[in-house]
């Protein structure tokens, strides 16, 4: 029975942190906070919140209390994991399109368990999709702690429980319930506006993926970062291969490019592969179709939950 101070859905929350193994006390409170302030969270991060002079002290801080909390309520381990950095808490799986769509159109409650192969990081990893068909729209936070943000605000979408229920009652001014079919058109908007899909993961929300963010280069904190050599972002699984006898080194795929992958070298467009995330922002750009993705296995395993899915089954005995 939940006390009468705790909102349901954070006591929703707190039932599936139980059963969540490898989840101690300060995972759960880190998730409630992230959860409950997410524009603080955020802001703080990105540095565009004034109290972000304060996030140096505050990460040390979190390195002295870390160990203590972890013993008052350790997790479940079989040994010691080497220390995790940023990007292994909070990261983002590259989707093109089709791939996003596919998250957001789930009919039944998914566990694909550890996902090692596709999302190279050693924590928050784990596809768990239960009553998928809840979806949320909120606010951008990294949008949001901009003076002058990209538009529409509204285009983070929160999927599945408890993790939409918990944000449209703690942030029911940035947010609402919106169905699959408004979702996929969210995505398919903010794809012709070039902005790039994330599929995102975040240890303190158990360990697992909790959204898709649409993100412009302009605001989105997980872009800068990346761009600034932490690498919180892995590619697709695809890479971008150019045709040069189609490629009418117009230009325009380069201004769609959020990674500075393409470069234009006399009659055709380059793609430097390292850079490149197989996002596919820039193939509906090219109006001679000169650009395609083509899957690289240098580049990881794509999110493609239809062939994880068949796979899992293949593998059940």
């Amino acid at each position: 029975m939940p006390h009468r101070w705790i909102r349901p859905s954070t006591a929703a929350f707190i039932r599936e942190a139980r059963r969540t193994t490898d989840y101690g006390l300060f995972d759960l409170l880190h998730g409630l906070v992230y959860g409950r302030w997410p524009y603080l969270y955020i802001g703080l991060g990105t540095g565009a919140h004034p109290l972000a002079r304060l996030k140096g002290p505050a990460v040390r801080l979190y390195g002295l209390l870390r160990p203590g909390l972890a013993r008052l309520a350790p997790p479940v381990r079989a040994e010691a994991p080497p220390r995790p950095n940023f990007a292994d808490t909070y990261h983002g799986k590259v989707l093109p399109l089709a791939e996003a769509r596919q998250l957001v159109r789930v009919e039944q409650s998914v566990d694909l368990g550890d996902l090692e192969q596709i999302i190279p990081y050693a924590l928050a990893r784990r596809l768990v999709l239960e009553e998928p068909e809840h979806i949320v729209a909120m606010a951008c936070p990294c949008r949001a702690a901009r003076p002058d943000p990209c538009l529409p605000l509204d285009v983070c979408l929160i999927v599945g429980e408890p993790f939409a229920s918990f944000v449209m009652e703690h942030q029911p001014q940035r947010a609402r319930w919106i169905s699959q079919a408004e979702a996929e058109g969210i995505l398919e908007a903010e794809h012709v506006r070039g902005h790039v899909h994330h599929a995102f993961f975040k240890d303190a929300m158990l360990g697992r993926f909790y959204a898709i963010c649409n993100c412009c280069s302009c605001c989105c904190g997980a872009l800068h970062a990346h761009q600034s050599g932490t690498p919180m972002l892995a590619a697709s699984g695809y890479a971008c291969v150019v045709d040069e006898l189609l490629c009418a080194a117009c230009g325009a795929c380069l201004e769609a490019c959020r990674f500075d992958a393409l470069a234009l070298h006399g009659d055709a467009v380059t793609v430097d592969f390292d850079r490149c995330m197989g996002c596919g922002a820039c193939i509906d750009r090219c109006a001679t179709g000169a650009l395609r993705l083509e899957a690289d296995r240098r580049k990881g395993i794509p999110l493609d939950l239809r062939a994880l899915l068949a796979a899992s089954r293949a593998a059940t005995p």
